[in-house]
């Protein structure tokens, strides 16, 4: 019996996944709610949100979603560790953050 080849751990640099940038974004649900995530394509998101079986399961139910505010992250473990910083504050912190212009708006 001939044996199978093993799968390499090297990785082809053609295959080695592009990085991709990430989102912290805020959205405003149609019951003035927040909601907070990360994302690398804030138009597809915003679009699941607001259309799509992909969307939260909490805005699901309070659609229309407005994007707010969306900031850049380098990778996402730092688009993670500021959606729980953003998400620790109370709704006051929130809106008085967004308030304040940033010039942090993607979109």
């Amino acid at each position: 019996m001939e044996e199978m080849p093993r799968a390499s751990n090297k990785r082809n640099p053609d295959q080695l996944k592009k990085t991709s940038s990430y989102y912290v974004y805020v959205m405003k649900c149609a019951d003035k709610t927040l909601y907070v995530g990360i994302t690398t394509d804030l138009v597809r998101r915003l679009s699941e949100h607001n259309t799509s079986k992909k969307g939260a399961r909490y805005t699901k139910m309070r659609r229309p979603v407005h994007l707010l505010y969306s900031e850049k992250c380098l990778n996402r473990s730092e688009a993670l560790k500021r959606e729980g910083e953003i998400k620790s504050w109370s709704r006051e912190r929130k809106l008085e953050f967004l308030a304040k212009p940033t010039g942090k708006m993607a979109i």
